[in-house]
């Protein structure tokens, strides 16, 4: 009997999508970064917070 969502380890739920066939590489790569992100917001929110400043650091628009 397969494991409800939460109480699967994180590589056993990562490696069912990663090796999922009817996905493309991309869209596995999206579905694992959204479950990413939904475990871990504040990790994702920290990297998009420091990627902007940088980006807009470097492009400097004005």
């Amino acid at each position: 009997m397969p494991y409800p969502v939460t109480d699967q380890p994180e590589s056993i739920r990562y490696g069912e999508i990663a090796s999922n066939q009817e996905l493309s590489a991309a869209e596995a790569a999206v579905t694992l970064f959204k479950q990413y992100a939904r475990e871990h917001p504040e990790v994702v929110a920290l990297w998009t917070f420091g990627i902007g400043f940088v980006l807009g650091w470097k492009l400097k628009p004005w």
